[in-house]
């Protein structure tokens, strides 16, 4: 048996577990904050058990009962990104298998690290405000006290009252909405979620919201001025989802609806249970970023129904998830396409582990995370190492449809719970029992638990990308006299997955003279493209190569959306091209009220501004 321990989180899961929480929101707009009740249902794992140690942050905490009778609590010290123990002592002893309701009454603070509150201007509308959640990894202890540890697995009911005029939204089935008995402007909506999740999907989002039917089991929700937009560009959820049934096991979770949030979202997707979310730098009208959505589909087996046990082992949420990704990939477009897209990942990981050094414990797979902020701890690492050792593991035991059997298998014996490397390890040992030899000879600690890069570097066909490395090549070479050889006609031909590649085999280079990159945007004409992926490298390569024209471009796109991916290396390549430096601080310091507050806390880190500073 693991050790009950998460060091993420005050609340130990040895002595009781949360089986069921019901919520009751009332969303107040005015002073941005959720009043709220919750009522855990907690089952005992202990005899003589009369205390219980919730997380919060940052909670205003009113009144807290057992079975309904009153019951003494406390606040503990509060830690700098942990939160606060609400420490519970119950009126009465309880045994082993029995149950106990411990309700809570209590306001969340307007800086909750969950919510985002928007005002019209911040929206797409401009005429009402707008609120969404975003819980992982441990955020929800701002929005809802609980056992804040994805070792723990919960259904819920929410009712939520908001103003009449908006509608709410949760990663939860809708179960109806009603009038506010108590106040005639405000409706109730209703949510049940019978499957058990962890807290860390809990979602919730209040706006001025409609949205399009795009499948059988699917909408898509957003403001009006985005909802058809959006609904053209996730038209292939459908196949998508059966692509994944086919690989994974039947989708246990009813409903599958995408909501595009406003341009703040931190993320490029979230994977909450009936409601992914999506950024809006997907929206680019080509449909060539489906990948994103193929992700969050996949953690709908990976990640939500077997989840992370603890946070040190995210790399089982992550890795198997962009391994399924893949392979919905490969289904729906080719082999070559799924070792293109696994070349570009090497390439993130490379970049993800220069960012933090190649020694950085944060680099390796399991890492420890004691006293680690979960935030600055976020990088491609658990997603691409995860899925460099999932590949490799793939090649020893005999190929895709091998080794996706065993995923397959996997998912169906750990659904419904919470696993540790080990649990996985064993099962890879215990399914491939015919090919121990070969498993034994894995490095499994270099994979695991030594920082950088992986010990084995797998060989991935390079077909697709061959084109693209020429190109680069080209580049890289020419002398200046020489940049008339290049011509529109040579981007002609590729693809935007290509196109994008070819950008980033560029970043990796030493930067180009600045006759180079102006002469690519005379012939490519790179700054007239929507795309986000696209437009979000070029620009950090003219900044690479000190074009000045390019700094306004890239703040522009570091504060007009906040997915930190295309935010934090903006910023840092204007913040590194010493003459911009202040200017970068500038348009940070102005933007940053505005922004996400996670986003906002990384970028200061990253620009070394005080977070104290005035805003």
């Amino acid at each position: 048996m693991t050790s009950a321990i998460d060091p993420c989180s005050f609340s130990s899961f040895s002595k009781c577990v949360t089986k069921h929480l019901n919520i009751i929101f009332h969303v107040d707009f005015d002073s941005h904050v959720l009043k709220a009740k919750v009522a855990l249902t907690v089952e005992v794992l202990v005899d003589h058990f009369t205390s219980l140690t919730l997380d919060t942050k940052d909670l205003k905490v009113s009144k807290v009962t057992a079975n309904g009778q009153a019951a003494k609590f406390t606040l503990g010290p509060k830690h700098s990104f942990m939160g606060t123990p609400l420490e519970i002592t119950l009126p009465f002893d309880l045994s082993r298998g029995q149950h106990v309701i411990v309700e809570v009454t209590y306001e969340t603070a307007p800086n909750a690290s969950a919510l985002q509150w928007l005002t019209p201007e911040q929206t797409a509308g401009k005429k009402h405000p707008y609120l969404f959640s975003q819980c992982q990894a441990t955020h929800c202890r701002s929005m809802v006290p609980c056992q804040d540890t994805p070792a723990m697995k919960h259904t819920y009911y929410a009712q939520v009252s908001v103003p009449k005029e908006l509608v709410a939204v949760m990663s939860a089935v809708r179960d109806g909405e009603e009038p506010d008995p108590q106040d005639s402007s405000r409706a109730i909506y209703h949510f049940r979620q019978p499957v058990p999740m962890p807290s860390y999907l809990i979602a919730i989002v209040v706006g001025a919201l409609e949205s399009r039917e795009i499948g059988p089991r699917s909408r898509v929700w957003s403001e009006k001025e985005l909802v058809d937009k959006a609904a053209y560009e996730f038209s292939e959820t459908e196949t998508m989802l059966k692509t994944a049934e086919g690989l994974a096991g039947p989708y246990v979770w009813g409903q599958y609806d995408i909501l595009v949030l406003p341009p703040s979202f931190p993320y490029g997707g979230m994977e909450n249970p009936c409601l992914t979310y999506a950024t809006p730098t997907l929206l680019a009208g080509d449909r060539s970023l489906s990948n994103v959505i193929a992700h969050e589909i996949s953690h709908s087996w990976t990640g939500n129904l077997v989840t992370n046990k603890t946070w040190e082992h995210f790399w089982l949420n992550e890795g198997h998830t962009v391994y399924l990704e893949r392979m919905i990939g490969r289904s729906m477009e080719s082999e070559q396409f799924r070792q293109f897209k696994a070349m570009g990942g090497w390439k993130e990981l490379q970049e993800s582990v220069n960012t933090f050094g190649a020694n950085n414990p944060l680099t390796n797979l399991v890492p420890n995370l004691n006293e680690v902020d979960l935030d600055e701890a976020f990088s491609s690492v658990p997603y691409e190492k995860g899925f460099a050792l999932l590949y490799h593991l793939e090649e020893l035991m005999g190929g895709p449809e091998v080794f996706m059997g065993f995923v397959k298998s996997y998912i169906q014996l750990f659904s419904y719970s919470s696993i540790t490397t080990e649990e996985w390890k064993h099962y890879l040992f215990t399914y491939f029992k015919n090919k121990v030899d070969i498993l034994n000879k894995v490095d499994w600690n270099a994979w695991m638990h030594t920082p950088g890069m992986p010990p084995v570097k797998p060989q991935y066909d390079t077909t697709m990308a061959d084109a693209c490395i020429a190109l680069c090549k080209r580049w890289v070479k020419t002398k200046e006299g020489d940049l008339g050889n290049f011509s529109e006609g040579d981007v002609k031909t590729l693809s935007t997955h290509q196109l994008i590649e070819f950008l980033s085999l560029l970043l990796q280079q030493e930067p180009l003279p600045l006759s180079h990159v102006k002469r690519m945007q005379e012939v490519y004409q790179l700054n007239a493209f929507n795309n986000a992926e696209i437009r979000f490298r070029w620009l950090r390569l003219c900044v690479k190569s000190k074009w000045e024209d390019a700094v306004p471009m890239a703040l522009k796109m570091a504060t007009e959306q906040g997915r930190m991916k295309f935010t934090r290396p903006l910023f840092k390549e204007v913040y590194n091209f010493d003459k911009y430096r202040e200017e970068a601080v500038r348009v940070f310091i102005a933007h940053r009220a505005a922004m996400h507050p996670v986003t906002a806390n990384l970028v200061s880190k990253d620009l070394k501004v005080d977070n104290d500073k005035s805003t």
